[in-house]
Parts: structure tokens; sequence; C-alpha cells
């Protein structure tokens, strides 16, 4: 019941904003060209669930988030841990990591169509720089705010370099780590967007794309609602649950 309720409450301003969406749409007799109404919408997307088009896109995009999330991670988090572990490392590198945070995911564009041509490689490149850099610098935090008391007594305690760093840097670190991922992903999914509508011909941006030039505003907003709501569905049901569950396990908040 309490996630029922849950549930209800964060869809409540939703569901006000579809209200006023209708109100404002039918009061000011808006012109479909310029925004459309509710239902031009939802027979939109009746017909592209229909004829197939809405999943072919869906599946494009949500497998090139997946391949490029997974690739930042996995040179990510080793990255931030060598630079947390090491001064020297973290001192050469921080400048480099601040200057490329700035231009991650949407400036890589045009050079990445220029090196992986038009299609999955540019696209999956632009979601690793949106994450890849995000993920290193906050697992570098959570590494960093680790006490060297807390290491050392692992240490005196005979614990060796693989342990303090798989037992305490890790541990230490993950809720640091899940903020990054959570932040990465928000980043990758409009990385994502915006290099579909240029770098190749299936996908949501370029459902996007496409239907700006058709004048198909219906088409435009319901693509629009699908990608607010498979990150919604991303966040609610999988990046919260693992930053809360991250955080009861190691203490900072208590399990309701």
């Amino acid at each position: 019941m309490r996630r029922l309720a849950s549930a209800v409450l964060f869809s409540l301003p939703l569901l006000a904003l579809a209200v006023l969406w209708a109100i404002v749409v039918r009061t000011f007799d808006v012109d479909p060209r310029v925004f459309p109404g509710i239902g031009a919408v939802g027979q939109a997307g009746i017909e592209a669930v229909a004829d197939g088009s809405l999943l072919r896109h869906v599946a494009a995009s949500m497998w090139r988030v997946f391949v490029g999330t997974l690739i930042g991670l996995v040179l990510a988090i080793p990255c931030g841990v060598a630079m947390g572990v090491s001064p020297a490392i973290s001192a050469f590198f921080t400048p480099v990591f601040r200057f490329f945070s700035v231009l991650a995911g949407i400036a890589w564009i045009p050079i990445a169509t220029l090196w992986f041509g038009y299609g999955f490689g540019a696209i999956v490149f632009v979601i690793f720089n949106a994450v890849f850099f995000v993920v290193a610098y906050n697992t570098l935090l959570g590494v960093a705010s680790i006490p060297m008391p807390l290491r050392n007594a692992a240490a005196s305690l005979g614990a060796g370099r693989w342990q303090i760093l798989t037992e305490v840097l890790l541990p230490g670190a993950l809720p640091n780590i899940v903020t990054g991922i959570r932040t990465g992903l928000g980043f990758a999914w409009r990385g994502l967007i915006a290099a579909e509508m240029i770098a190749t011909n299936v996908g949501l941006g370029y459902m996007l794309f496409v239907a700006r030039d058709f004048y198909r505003t219906e088409v435009i907003v319901l693509g629009m609602i699908v990608i607010g709501a498979l990150w919604l569905a991303i966040d609610r049901l999988l990046l919260v649950p693992l930053e809360r569950a991250t955080m009861e396990r190691w203490g900072m908040v208590r399990a309701a």
C-alpha cells in the first residue's frame, strides 16, 4: 500500500500537466501544427504501435544506451579508483577530467561521425563520453572520501591490497558510484537523442527529427512522452532502488 500511495503521489503532477494541456489546447483552439491535442497524440501512438515503428525506435535507442553505458562503466570505475588511490595520478588527471566533463556528450557528435561514420558506433561513442567522465569523477570522490586511518586500520589487521580494494575502497565509494551512474545516464539520454537526430535512421531521436520535416507535431510530442516515460521507468524502477539499497547497506540511511 505504501508503494501504491507513493506511485499515485508521483503520478499526480503528470496527470495535472495532462489536464492543463487538454484545457489550454481546447480553450485557445491551438493549431495542431503548432501543438497537438491529447487525442491526436494518442492516435499517433496507436498507429506507431500497430505498425511496429515505435517498438523499433525504442529497441534501437535502448540497445545503444545499454552498450554505451556498459562500456563507460567498465572503464570509468577502475579509472576513478586508480585516481582515488594515487594522489599523483589524481593530481595529473583531474584537470583533464574537468576539461572533458564539459564536452562530454553532445559536443562529441561532429567528431564522432567523422571517426565512426553515421550509425551505431558514433552514437555509442557519444553515450560513452556522457557516462565515462561523470562516473569516473564520482568514483574518485568516493574513494578519496574514505579516511586514511580506516585504510591503515585494515592494513594493520592483515588486509592485503586486493582486500582493501574490494572490502574497503569499493564499498565505501559505492554510494558515490551509484550517484554518478544515475547522473551519467541522464546525460547519456540527452546525448543519445541528439546523436540519433544526425547519425542514424532509426531511434527515438530520428523519429522526432523526421516528424518535424512533415509537421507531424503529434509524433514529436509522442516521442517526447516516450523518452520521458522510459527515463522515469529506468530511474524509478532501477536507479532509485539501487541508490537507496546502497545507502542502506552502508548505513547512510535506515531501511524503512
